[in-house]
């Protein structure tokens, strides 16, 4: 104890200094661990960008970033969809606003109106009478809950494919069918409809609409080109052609089918013993001879045209 006393300054700076040590070891051992995880995660970071940089396509190097050039490209792509927006004009409903059954009413009896002297100042026949698939509607004035709305924007694009048909010059319009968006389509002619329903995805509607018109080729080619040129996008999905003139027989015509129940007899052409008599070969036809000048090729003559199109509506979110 005595030596303590004597030396009181040099063991309080023992003690001191050793606690320093301890500090310092702490200190080193936490900063020790610290750099032991940066090191982990910084081989990690390295092992990624290695694994990257081996893939398809990488990232790039020093001399090509091709993050960036990703992030250019799609910039210019949200640009170009942003431009294309203009060939997505939606048509206007009709009416366009303060929709109510009444003015529904009288805009339909209004437009319709309006179709029929388009098409006659075209020079475009059309059935007596015709509606433009809106038979159910025309004689109401009250109309089936929450259906006047989708139906003043069918009677827009109604017209617009009715009109963009009538520019074309063709020779007759016998119909045009739209889906059912109503109630009161259940009590109208069923040659109105068609048995479909709008598509619908991430970006766009497609409601679909089938035109039938009868016209000559280079009319038809106007047709398309209408379409393809209108600032409204339709889709042309199908197209079916068939001779004006063609007659199908309709199944069960007994006309047709000699010898089923119900046929009309056909006398003459059988025997009494009920066989068919013998009938002489047949000459083969022989060519008919020209009277000179051009030799007709292809004769044109009158088509009737199905047309099925789809009218695209962007979705709000696009």
């Amino acid at each position: 104890m005595g030596w303590i006393k004597r030396n009181l300054f040099i063991v309080v700076g023992s003690l001191v200094t050793l606690a320093l040590l301890g500090a310092g070891g702490f200190y080193i051992y936490k900063d020790w661990s610290r750099n032991s995880e940066a090191s982990d995660k910084l081989n990690e970071i390295y092992n990624t960008l290695k694994d990257l940089q081996q893939k398809q396509p990488a990232p790039g190097n020093e001399k090509t970033d091709n993050t960036k050039t990703a992030k250019e490209q799609d910039k210019q792509l949200r640009e170009w969809v942003a431009s294309t927006g203009n060939y997505f004009q939606p048509i206007p409903s009709i009416p366009a606003a303060g929709i109510t059954g009444e003015t529904f009413a009288g805009a339909l009896r209004r437009t319709i109106d309006v179709l029929q002297h388009e098409a006659d100042d075209a020079g475009v026949t059309l059935p007596p009478k015709y509606d433009f698939s809106f038979s159910a509607q025309r004689p109401l004035v009250k109309f089936a809950e929450g259906s006047v709305e989708l139906l003043a924007v069918q009677l827009g694009e109604v017209k617009a494919i009715a009109e963009t048909v009538f520019s074309a010059r063709v020779n007759a319009f016998d119909s045009i069918q739209r889906v059912r968006v109503s109630t009161d389509d259940m009590a109208g002619s069923q040659a109105d409809y068609i048995d479909e329903h709008p598509v619908t995805n991430d970006l766009a509607v497609i409601t679909p609409y089938v035109i039938t018109f009868r016209c000559f080729t280079p009319e038809l080619s106007r047709v398309v080109s209408a379409f393809s040129a209108s600032s409204n996008t339709f889709l042309i999905r199908a197209i079916n052609v068939q001779p004006a003139a063609a007659s199908v027989a309709a199944p069960g015509d007994a006309a047709a089918m000699p010898g089923m129940p119900g046929a009309m007899p056909m006398p003459g052409r059988f025997g009494e013993n009920g066989m068919m008599p013998p009938v002489a070969p047949a000459q083969p036809a022989q060519p008919a001879t020209g009277k000179g000048g051009l030799q007709t090729v292809l004769k044109e003559q009158l088509l009737r045209i199905s047309l099925e199109v789809g009218l695209v509506k962007l979705t709000p979110k696009s």
